[in-house]
């Protein structure tokens, strides 16, 4: 089948191999995008779970307070990033939070739909609407998230102005500023090295299974380490592995402000539980960054990729 400049330009943005290994893992795999990602990976042309390498979407997030148990994360994109420091803008994204915060609402089309706290006669998709008019730029409402502690408290954190947005519950038996205090440097942990889990027990053994059949894929079609003995192999794939795993597991993850640069983020959460007198659990954490995933229209780039598929 014909490959598209398209099709290109979509597999180099998830995975940022050249525009050439995109064309030929297309060729190869007939088109398939989720099996050419594969190809890449295989051939050490691409990383694991990079589609948001070119994020370029505008707008802000932003965290909510209800109290110490209840908060929530929402982001709203706008088109420019001069619009998205307009004062109105970021009120209206302010109000999108409180609504998000009060709301029981599972889905989008449910918060949509919902009234306005801002205004009882309109719905929320009616406020986004009259704002659109209003500030004469296309905005979405993008997506919310409501996290309740039961046993504990939340906390929040937002970073660059609205660029991330971070809410960490955790399992206490004591609520106070330290306990509070870790948490926060928690949540800026996680914004800053963005984990995927909060520990090992959180990873299928079916993603383990998958990335080791990448790893071994990749030694395969390395001259030099595809020769060496299985044993070694198989040590060399277990040993990615685990580094893997403390990259994306947050309580694996080295604690960025560990003064010797070794203690983990779960040894530090160790410490602070013996002198708070408290047993302190992360349960889960919400990680919002603007844009993540998106891409504006940029002429310049499909135009480059047109380029390379016609030579």
């Amino acid at each position: 089948m014909a490959i598209t400049a398209a099709q290109v330009k979509e597999l180099r943005e998830m995975t940022g191999a050249g525009m050439m290994d995109c064309k030929k893992a297309l060729n190869e795999t007939n088109g398939d995008m989720d099996a050419a990602v594969e190809y890449l990976r295989k051939n050490g042309q691409a990383k694991a779970e990079k589609k948001a390498g070119r994020v370029a979407a505008e707008g802000l997030c932003t965290v909510v307070m209800k109290d110490d148990k209840t908060a929530a994360v929402v982001e709203v994109n706008s088109e420019t990033d001069f619009v998205a420091k307009n004062e109105t803008f970021q009120e209206f994204v302010k109000n999108v939070a409180e609504q998000a915060v009060n709301s029981d609402a599972s889905d989008m089309d449910a918060f949509m739909a919902e009234t306005w706290n801002v205004d009882s006669s309109k719905t929320v998709k009616e406020a986004l609407v009259e704002k659109v008019a209003t500030i004469g730029e296309n905005l979405s409402i993008r997506r919310f998230e409501k996290v309740v502690a039961e046993n504990g408290c939340v906390v929040s954190y937002v970073h660059g102005g609205g660029r991330i947005g971070v809410i960490v519950e955790a399992e206490t038996s004591v609520i106070n500023d330290m306990v509070k205090e870790a948490l926060t440097n928690i949540a800026m942990q996680i914004a800053a090295l963005s984990p995927k889990y909060v520990d090992r027990s959180e990873v299928s053994e079916e993603y383990i299974a998958h990335e080791k059949e990448i790893l071994l894929a990749q030694i395969q079609n390395d001259p030099k380490e595809s020769q060496k003995p299985e044993k070694v192999i198989a040590g060399i794939v277990n040993g990615r592995i685990s580094k893997e795993l403390k990259e994306i597991c947050l309580t694996d993850q080295v604690y960025v402000k560990a003064e010797d640069g070794k203690q983990s983020v779960g040894q530090y959460l160790k410490a602070v539980s013996k002198e708070a007198g408290a047993d302190i659990t992360v349960k889960r954490f919400v990680r919002f960054e603007t844009g993540e995933g998106l891409e504006k229209k940029n002429e310049d780039f499909a135009a480059e990729v047109a380029a390379q598929m016609n030579q």
